[in-house]
Parts: structure tokens; C-alpha cells; sequence
């Protein structure tokens, strides 16, 4: 069991990584598509309206500086993507240093922005103008990083280097620095505290997408336990309580249900035939033993082995099998009646204790129930065969219904194959 569990936490933890570097990725294209909508946005207001842009510059700055600026971060960005993506197919992550050398690199240009600004407009017009407002873009974008500290990390580069520019940025070359220094250490505090909150909003998506993934590799667990054959109700129910998947001793009723000659109507049939007419046979049985508490635990070739009372706790496990048995025969009959290819079916009821749990390797270990009680019941279904029957029941099935079983036909003591003495078998109509 403990080789289980650590696979299933490393399971979760490889399908968090991969889910954390998806979102990555989808970041990395959303910023290379908004800066390519800026600068091309910035080209038309170049071309369709120069006069205004010579003015707010001064006739200081050329339109090819937009490319100076985009080209290297869509660059930088692709070789981002490439690195994750190749780490993704590796199954491995990203080194943590990475993501902090990438914010760092990332939220950089709009400072390398605005001291181009500054050199062409001056201190205040530039400070005032858009460049300040293109760190928000990289916090908001943050958040899909789903990580607190990458976050908080981003709006402390933006605000400190938001604060360089405009208290200390070209000082010391004749060009006065603002005097309002608490203005500036304001408004960077704010972008930080901006970063801080992006990074808790992207905590938060990341521990919804952590449910999500856990929800997720449990359904996926409890699939590959039980079966795909599990109704969803049963999945759910697993999932809630847990229930069943450790290795106990439970009374249960074991059902096997077999179809008779089956494999002689299908030798002059097509192989599309025989699996439709068999598909549209369990559907009809599955779906009946959802409704009466049961669940499939193995399908074996034409047939299928039932159980009620696990993974479940049932005290009418019995009364449950029996229910079940008698509708599989009113509805594969009704079936039969409308159908070209009638088929007949056998069910063996046995109740009693057996041994069910997880079994199997540490990479795949299946659910299933051990033991005398699914011997006998295998046996109890062979046995429709020989005496014309299509539904027999052990004695122990009979004394748990009682007077619910008043039709019950004694068919005597029953030599049976593998037990040394002759067994009690009922048959129910």
C-alpha cells in the first residue's frame, strides 16, 4: 500500500508540474501576443498621425526604436517557451532560478522604455506618460505563473526599478531628479503591493487546480481499481468515502453471469455482430445492477463477475443480488423478443465471507474479491448447464431472504465439482 500511495503522489505531483507549466506557456503567449498588439499599435500612431508623435518626443525618438524594444523580449520569450517545453517532454520542471532570472528580464523592459522615453521627452513627461502603466502588464500576467513568490517578485522589480528611474535615473548627469521622493516611493509601493496581490490570486488558481488535478488522479485511481465498468454513482461514492480499498474480510453476494452457447451463435456471425450483440447484452445487465447496488468487478469473455456488499458495506447484499438477478431475466428476455440473435443466461448466487482488497503489481493493482464464497459461486453457475436452469442460489442465499423466497425449488444436494461433499442448490424462477 505504500508503494501505492507514493505513486499516486508522484502522479499528482507530475500532473501538477505539467498543469503549472501549461499555464506558463499559455502566459508566455498571451504577453508575446499583447506586445506585438502594442507595438504595432505604436507604428500606426507613428504613421497615421507623425505630427503629434514629434511633439510628445520632441523629433528625439524614431519609430525603429519600437523594434529595438520588441524584438528581443518575443526572442527572449520563444526561447522561454522552447526551454519549457523541452523540460515538459523530459518530465521534468523548470529550475526555480530560471523563473526568477526570466521576471527579472521580462519586467526590465518597460524600464529599458521609459529611459528612452526620458531621453527624448524628459523626466516628468515620461513618467506621466504610458510606459509606467506596461509593468502592469507583466504583474496582471503574473498570476499565470500560479506561484506567490514569482508574483510578489515582479512587482518588487517593477516598483524598485520604477523608483531608480525616477529619482536617481541620469542624476548624476545634469539632469535634475524629482524632488517629490515620497510621490515616487508611493506609487511604487502600490505597484508592489499589486505584485502581492496578483500573487495571491494566482495561489488561489493554483490550489484550485490542484483540487482539480487531486479529483482527478483519484477518479483516475478508482478507474483503474475497479474498472472502467464502475458507474459514475459508485466513482463518486469511492471518491467521498473512500471506502474499500484497503485489503479486509467482508460478507458479500458474489454473482456470475454467463451466457449460454454464446460462443456457437457467434461462429457464424461477423466479429461487428458479435460485439454489438454482446455490448448491447451488458449494457442492459450493467445498468441493472447500478440500480440494485451492485458493481462489476470482472467481465470474462461472455460473461461477467457481480458483487454487492463491496467495496461497499451491505447488509442486504443478498436481497440486493437476488433483485438484480430476477430483472437481468425479465429484461434479457423482453431483449430476446425483439432481437434476431436470442441469447440465454446463467447466474450463480453465493453470500459469505471472502477477501477483498487490492491486488496485483505497484505499478497496477486491481480490485478484487478472494476466496471459497466466488469459488462456489463460479460453480453455482456452471451448474445452470447441467441441470436446464438459468438462475441457481446456495442455501446460504436462501436462509438470508427467508420468506422473500418462498418461490425457491429445492434441487437437492449437489455433487459439485472441488467440494467433496454434495451442496444444497436452490434454482429461482
Amino acid at each position: 500500500m505504500a508503494g501505492s500511495g507514493t505513486t499516486v503522489a508522484t502522479d499528482f505531483h507530475h500532473a501538477l508540474m505539467r498543469g503549472v507549466m501549461t499555464t506558463e506557456l499559455l502566459r508566455i503567449k498571451v504577453l508575446i501576443g499583447t506586445t506585438i498588439l502594442l507595438g504595432v499599435i505604436s507604428l500606426l500612431v507613428y504613421f497615421f498621425a507623425p505630427e503629434a508623435v514629434s511633439r510628445v518626443w520632441h523629433g528625439n525618438l524614431s519609430p525603429v526604436y519600437v523594434f529595438y524594444v520588441i524584438v528581443p523580449l518575443i526572442v527572449f520569450e520563444l526561447w522561454v517557451h522552447g526551454a519549457i517545453s523541452r523540460h515538459m517532454r523530459k518530465g521534468r520542471d523548470l529550475p526555480v532560478i530560471r523563473r526568477y532570472v526570466g521576471v527579472l528580464v521580462e519586467t526590465s523592459l518597460p524600464t529599458v522604455v521609459l529611459a528612452l522615453h526620458i531621453d527624448s521627452m524628459g523626466r516628468q513627461e515620461a513618467l506621466g506618460f504610458v510606459a509606467p502603466l506596461i509593468y502592469f502588464v507583466f504583474i496582471i500576467l503574473s498570476t499565470l505563473r500560479l506561484d506567490f513568490w514569482l508574483s510578489t517578485f515582479t512587482g518588487f522589480v517593477a516598483a524598485t526599478e520604477l523608483f531608480y528611474m525616477a529619482v536617481f535615473f541620469h542624476a548624476a548627469d545634469g539632469v535634475e531628479a524629482d524632488p517629490s521622493i515620497y510621490y515616487h516611493a508611493a506609487r511604487s509601493s502600490i505597484i508592489l503591493i499589486c505584485g502581492m496581490l496578483a500573487g495571491a490570486v494566482g495561489m488561489q488558481l493554483r490550489r484550485q487546480f490542484a483540487a482539480s488535478i487531486a479529483a482527478a488522479t483519484a477518479r483516475d485511481r478508482i478507474t483503474n481499481l475497479f474498472g472502467q465498468h464502475v458507474s459514475p454513482q459508485v466513482v463518486e461514492r469511492l471518491m467521498t468515502e473512500g471506502a474499500g480499498t484497503g485489503s479486509d474480510i467482508r460478507r458479500v453476494a458474489v454473482m456470475f453471469v454467463d451466457f449460454r452457447s454464446f460462443t456457437a451463435g457467434a461462429s457464424t456471425r461477423s466479429p461487428q455482430e458479435v460485439v454489438d450483440r454482446l455490448d448491447g447484452a451488458f449494457a442492459v445487465l450493467v445498468d441493472i445492477l447500478d440500480r440494485h447496488g451492485g458493481i462489476v468487478n470482472k467481465f470474462l469473455g461472455d460473461g461477467f463477475l457481480a458483487l454487492f456488499g463491496a467495496p461497499f458495506e451491505a447488509g442486504d447484499a443478498a436481497h440486493q443480488a437476488v433483485a438484480a438477478a430476477r430483472e437481468m431475466l425479465a429484461a434479457n428476455e423482453r431483449t430476446n423478443a425483439t432481437s434476431s440473435w436470442p441469447l440465454r443466461i446463467g447466474i450463480g448466487i453465493h453470500v459469505g465471507e471472502v477477501v477483498a482488497g487490492n491486488i496485483g503489481s505497484p505499478r497496477r493493482k486491481e480490485y478484487t474479491v478472494i476466496g471459497d464464497t466466488v469459488n462456489f459461486a463460479a460453480r453455482l453457475e456452471a451448474l445452470n448447464k447441467e441441470l436446464g436452469t438459468q438462475f441457481l442460489i446456495s442455501a446460504a442465499v436462501r436462509d438470508a431472504l427467508g420468506d422473500e423466497c418462498k418461490d425457491a425449488v429445492s434441487r437437492g444436494e449437489i455433487p459439485v465439482r472441488g467440494y467433496e461433499q454434495p451442496v444444497a442448490v436452490w434454482q429461482l424462477g
